[in-house]
């Protein structure tokens, strides 16, 4: 049996050491060279393993989680990706900018489809198939009628082929919801990326209105729950 959290779900046996990616393992090498100040390992999730939401991004940016060792942070993403974070309850600050600011999440988790940054942004398929184990023990420590948010389109296909569904499963649109065998929920959001962001793609009411609909989903469940102990 492999090791267990304190609340008795698999932990993950993800290392920052992973070299299963031939391409991406050089990438990383070229990259500490050229910026030996950079923590340019991959990055691993960032929140409570007990959460009840696990947020899936693509994966690190080169000057943001792939410098700085922290998912979303560091990048243009982090900063709508945070405060949202924050105006939900989710996040004990707005704005992450380093390992050691003190960030806390509550009942959030948040990790990517491919843990090493890749070359021009774009990881190959073959590369989200093999992360795609890391990903599967992540959403194991999900509990029943947990939350799972993809951030685009590369991101909603892993936790699909993670959880052993075809795409064909559910489809990905913005705002779109999926009940998925075993009980979790699939959120989709457009992902939050400078692009997105800045050619308005995704505006940040629309951002806000995912999250707005998640945290209802949770404060319900809390409510049947304090009702259900009376």
């Amino acid at each position: 049996m492999g090791a267990r959290t304190t609340s008795g779900r698999p932990a993950t046996s993800f290392s920052i050491d992973c070299r299963r990616c031939p391409r991406l393992a050089a990438y990383l090498d070229e990259v500490r060279r050229k910026y030996p100040g950079y923590y340019a390992h991959p990055v691993p999730s960032f929140g409570d393993p007990r959460a009840r939401l696990l947020i899936v991004g693509l994966a690190p940016g080169l000057h943001g989680a792939n410098a700085s060792g922290r998912a979303f942070t560091g990048d243009h993403a982090g900063i709508l990706l945070y405060e949202t974070l924050h105006a939900f309850g989710f996040a004990s600050q707005p704005l992450s900018r380093a390992v050691d600011d003190g960030m806390v999440l509550r009942d959030c988790r948040i990790t990517n489809a491919v843990r090493c940054v890749p070359p021009q942004n774009k990881p190959l398929t073959r590369e989200v198939h093999t992360c795609n184990d890391y990903l599967r023990e992540e959403l194991a420590l999900l509990p029943p009628a947990g939350i799972v948010l993809a951030l685009g389109t590369v991101a909603h296909g892993a936790i699909l082929r993670a959880l052993g569904l075809k795409l064909s499963a559910a489809r990905f649109a913005h705002g779109s919801q999926h009940q998925l065998p075993g009980g979790l929920q699939l959120f989709d959001s457009y992902h939050c990326s400078r692009y997105n962001t800045q050619t308005r793609r995704l505006t940040p009411a629309m951002f806000r209105e995912v999250f707005g609909t998640i945290r209802g989903r949770l404060d319900a469940m809390d409510a049947s729950s304090d009702a259900g102990q009376l």
